[in-house]
């Protein structure tokens, strides 16, 4: 296994945090996360992952590029039965492989993690509904439901604004400096969300986990060919689907989520503005679980 930018410990434990004045204060430390474990999937990589919720059915979240299972437990908040979210490789505690990796390796990830828990419905945000996507072209029946939040482009191109974010998230992780980590996270954040407390605990969260855990320089790889070899397979699928997109995001078009409602035959809402999960969060909670819990 190679590492990434702060590389874990050889058992794959927490790595200590550094020392740093130069990062953002709330005034409080951040509360420790939920207990998460590591499981070694078929393939042999092992993956940081937490289970939450009791009874049937369980559901599979897929987190974003450089999110983190914090980022994904919103989203489930209201879904019933159990939830398992996991850290793709090159995120969290997860092992990083030697590169370059491509959506086929995210799908592995996915696809494990789903088997081993027993998941029969998946939601994938940005990267991971890529992967999600990526996974139904391959096996088509594998979930009844699947929700594709912010979808990301399949086809292998990426805005300039994705790619600047990534190189400038991934030069700052590199760095090891919180405050250099900070200005790049806080370009995530809605300016009416900025300086409020909710923004600087979540600012303070990722700041910490990025420090904490790192992430893997292999990820720039991902994008240097198309998620899914031949869109239209995805029409093979015989579940149930809903896409969530937005307008004014650069980087996730709502005409890619429109494309994959049409593939899917899928249940389809554009929001009015980017950043849904400030600006939409109750709304977006209840038609996930709503879609999921039917």
């Amino acid at each position: 296994m190679r590492g990434r930018f702060g590389p874990p410990p050889p058992d794959g434990g927490p790595r200590l945090q550094r020392v740093d004045r130069t990062g953002p204060r709330s005034g409080r430390p951040t509360l420790p996360g939920p207990a998460t474990e590591l499981v070694t999937l078929p393939s042999g990589v092992r993956v940081e992952q937490l289970i939450t919720g009791a009874g049937d059915p369980m559901t599979v979240f897929a987190h974003g590029l450089a999110g983190d299972i914090t980022g994904t437990r919103p989203l489930g908040s209201a879904v019933a039965g159990r939830r398992v979210f996991f850290q793709f490789r090159g995120h969290g505690r997860s092992d990083a492989p030697a590169g370059p990796w491509d959506f086929g390796d995210l799908a592995s990830d996915l696809r494990g993690v789903a088997d081993l828990a027993g998941a029969t419905r998946a939601l994938g945000v940005s990267m991971g509904a890529a992967a999600l996507c990526r996974l139904l072209t391959d096996t088509p029946d594998r979930f009844e439901r699947v929700v594709l939040y912010l979808p990301a482009p399949l086809d292998g191109h990426r805005s300039e604004a994705a790619t600047r974010r990534l190189d400038r998230l991934l030069a700052s992780v590199e760095s090891g400096e919180a405050a250099m980590i900070a200005d790049a996270v806080e370009a995530e954040l809605p300016a009416a969300v900025r300086n409020t407390p909710a923004g600087w605990s979540y600012l303070r969260q990722r700041v910490d986990q990025l420090q904490r855990d790192g992430l893997a320089a292999e990820l720039g790889s991902l994008w240097s060919a198309p998620a899914v070899p031949d869109e239209s397979l995805l029409k093979g699928f015989r579940g149930r689907a809903l896409v969530l997109g937005c307008l004014g995001d650069e980087i996730h078009p709502a005409s890619w989520a429109e494309r994959l409602a049409d593939l899917l035959g899928a249940e389809l809402e554009i929001y009015d503005r980017p950043a849904v999960l400030w600006t939409h969060r109750n709304d977006l909670r209840d038609r996930i679980s709503t879609f999921l819990n039917d």
